[in-house]
């Protein structure tokens, strides 16, 4: 058995399957090559675009051991089983998810029809595109088919991965001149992580991997948070919108039995699934000190311009001041904008926004 076991270690030896190497009693060990697979990126100053589909690839098993190469050399990148970022070919065949190069125009509306976005794709986009399904499904423990992967896939590309696509590809906000910079972005954050140009001596793949980690904790918090928290909320704003006339016979406010919860997004989709007319004006819902809030809803999702702010002569006025001014009792504060009010009671914040929906009807008049 043991001459037996000797001529197959030498047989798999001569086809290169195993190296030889010396154990204790000096007799030949069978030891596998490096078959460790390797991530391929480019080396020099990291963005979020390479750093981003690192992090999530490394979120599968088959890649979750994964060495990430960062290099430039085409001979080492072919080495590599996926490669992003670098290298000038989008092949997803062959696993190359490189955005540079001149005739890439591609969008997610472009590769997949059923999705509306048309930013154009950096490598960030690119592998969420071809691998996002099944990385949020093994994020949420659930299959790529089941309809809350669907979803939440949707959202945080919506509302994360797009964002990096942008960024990196030079796509503005606006049309306009924005007044004001944004410079604490994800993207922002993770250029920050590169060594500063008069550093000397930095070890550039640790700083890498504490981007990776940034983003990773970043993107992992969102997942979790359309599962556990965004998705939920659905229903409470469902049931918030259905019995909406029961509040108020204009049918403009909407009162949550449960403070808190993320309910402008639900509540534009709703409003377009169930076709209602007139839209809601104002949100009512207690806040965490038993009082009660009256919130404007915005024109849009992100936007600070309200369908219907709050009466201007209460804004910036508290108090006694301010239940004075509304013929309201129990106001504790309009804010100076005109977004959100506060009363002591429920009824106080539901007569302040019946009262600005007067106000408004009879200025209109």
């Amino acid at each position: 058995m043991l001459r037996f076991a000797h001529q197959l270690t030498k047989q798999l030896v001569r086809s290169g399957i195993v190296s030889t190497a010396c154990g204790m009693s000096g007799e030949p060990v069978a030891k596998k090559l490096h078959t460790m697979v390797k991530i391929g990126t480019h080396n020099g100053t990291f963005h979020c675009d390479e750093v981003l589909p690192c992090f999530l690839l490394k979120q599968l098993p088959r890649y979750k051991d994964a060495e990430i190469v960062r290099t430039r050399d085409p001979k080492q990148l072919h080495q590599c089983d996926l490669v992003v970022d670098v290298g000038g070919v989008y092949s997803p065949e062959n696993h190359r998810y490189d955005h540079h190069q001149r005739t890439f125009t591609e969008s997610m509306h472009s590769l997949r029809a059923d999705k509306k976005w048309t930013t154009k794709l950096s490598s960030a986009g690119l592998v969420y595109l071809h691998f996002g399904h099944e990385i949020v499904a093994q994020l949420l423990e659930l299959t790529p088919g089941d309809p809350v992967t669907q979803v939440v896939y949707d959202k945080v590309y919506e509302n994360f991965v797009e964002e990096v696509d942008a960024i990196d590809n030079g796509v503005d906000q606006t049309d306009e001149e924005p007044r004001y910079r944004i410079s604490t972005n994800l993207s922002s954050r993770v250029g920050g992580c590169n060594p500063k140009w008069n550093e000397k001596n930095i070890n550039e793949m640790a700083r890498f991997e504490k981007a990776m980690a940034m983003v990773g904790a970043e993107i992992l918090d969102r997942v979790d948070f359309y599962k556990t928290s965004w998705l939920p909320a659905r229903a409470v704003v469902m049931k918030a919108v259905k019995s909406r006339n029961e509040i108020d016979g204009s049918g403009e406010i909407m009162c949550f039995t449960e403070g808190g919860c993320p309910w402008k997004d639900h509540l534009f989709t709703l409003e377009e699934e169930l076709g209602l007319s007139p839209p809601v004006k104002y949100a009512l819902f207690a806040d965490s000190n038993g009082a009660w809030r009256v919130q404007c809803v915005p024109l849009k999702l992100g936007s600070f311009e309200n369908r219907l702010s709050l009466p201007e002569e209460w804004r910036g006025v508290r108090d006694e001041e301010l239940s004075t001014k509304s013929g309201i009792p129990g106001c504790i504060f309009v804010h100076a904008s005109g977004f959100i009010g506060g009363n002591k009671t429920y009824e106080g914040a539901l007569a302040m926004a019946r009262a600005a929906l007067k106000l408004s009807a009879k200025s209109e008049a």
